[in-house]
């Protein structure tokens, strides 16, 4: 993990000095952060009821990232530098803008403070679900497209967002009406459980952090006992996944958290070489050259069967997995409205899509699971 800054230590340790040396003598008093096992995009630091959050790298490249003072609401603001956003806290209400978030919530049992969201129709939770249903959860429309009428007329305690680019225009307008913007980072996390453990960069904005604490160690539990039984098994099915969107294939990075997750179910992903956090834009021919004969294909986007498979470009029927029906979809779980279950929880329970991918790999190590997120296409 990054050191902690001049900057971060002198709002932590010494709110009301003023010079920089000042802050650095008292290094050694700094003892109270947030524990985090995984997650290496964020850090949360205590000076009595006062936390300051980091979030070092926004996004991908960034030079420099978002300071974040919470402050319980009644008590005074303490000094702080001019690029630092301060929040009060607890949160009464909030406005997300990814359904990742959505779960970051419910398994915090602060459903309820959820007030506005981008395209309510991709919310698969049932307890969310509910509150939109009930007219309690306002569509605010998505990035750009951000409705600031509606906003303002909401103004929410906080919005959560998240960012691809250093582009800050649209979350400044949300800032200038008096509404803070955070940014959630946890889609740059290379571990899945770096990812779930973002459960508790949400947890501080309501001082709920023993209860994501909780949360994440049952994860985290799930997690490495299923990768320890995989570790059992005598052969590595080689995997794909992934289809075709427009021009190329996106594969994931092999240091991506989904080529993780591929190696702890105890497969062979043929890109598990690759460098990259990201995903892999690839041609139709490259990934046939390298994968045709991948014993498993995980993922197929939008198709639901082998003929639709079939029916959306000929070649793919060409892959040995396609030929031998070992084809399964990630989204076996829709919401009332349509929205994936995999792409809204599945981040946050990882362990979830290690059970499946394991039971698809190696049924023989996991007789009792039914899979989940996964459903094998017919």
């Amino acid at each position: 993990m990054q050191k902690i800054s001049g900057v971060v230590l002198f709002l932590i340790l010494c709110w009301a000095c003023t010079t920089r040396e000042q802050s650095d003598k008292n290094t050694s008093a700094l003892k109270d952060s947030l524990a985090l096992d995984y997650a290496e995009g964020f850090k949360v630091y205590y000076q009595g009821n006062i936390k300051m959050v980091e979030v070092p790298r926004p996004f991908q490249g960034a030079s420099s990232g978002y300071k974040y003072l919470l402050v319980p609401k009644g008590e005074e603001i303490p000094p702080h530098d001019a690029d630092v956003k301060v929040i009060r806290t607890p949160l009464a209400s909030i406005a997300c803008t990814s359904t990742t978030h959505i779960p970051l919530l419910d398994y915090i049992d602060e459903t309820d403070k959820l007030t506005g969201f981008s395209t309510t129709d991709f919310i698969s939770s049932e307890k969310m679900r509910a509150r939109v249903d009930a007219g309690k959860v306002t569509e605010l429309g998505i990035d750009k497209g951000i409705n600031l009428e509606r906003l303002a007329v909401l103004k929410p305690d906080m919005l959560m967002g998240y960012a691809l680019s250093s582009d800050y225009g649209q979350f400044k307008k949300i800032e200038e009406l008096g509404v803070p913007v955070v940014i959630n980072a946890e889609y740059l996390e290379k571990h899945p459980l770096g990812r779930a453990e973002w459960i508790k960069f949400m947890a501080v904005f309501f001082n709920r952090e023993k209860e994501a604490d909780s949360v994440f160690q049952e994860i985290k539990k799930n997690y490495i006992a299923t990768q320890a039984i995989a570790a059992q098994a005598a052969a590595h099915p080689s995997i794909i996944c992934g289809v075709v969107y427009g021009d190329a294939w996106f594969l994931p990075g092999g240091q991506n958290y989904a080529a993780r997750i591929m190696e702890d179910a105890g497969t062979h992903y043929y890109w598990n070489h690759d460098a990259s956090n990201g995903y892999l834009e690839l041609s139709f021919e490259a990934v046939y050259a390298k994968a045709n004969q991948a014993d498993l294909w995980i993922g197929t986007g939008p198709y639901a069967t082998l003929a639709e498979i079939k029916t959306a470009d000929e070649r793919y029927t060409r892959f040995k997995a396609f030929q031998q029906k070992q084809v399964y979809t990630s989204d076996a779980r829709k919401g009332a409205k349509g929205g994936s279950e995999y792409m809204e929880l599945g981040y946050l329970r990882p362990d979830i899509i290690l059970n499946d991918l394991v039971k698809i790999a190696h049924p023989e190590l996991l007789p009792q699971h039914i899979l989940y997120f996964h459903r094998k296409l017919e």
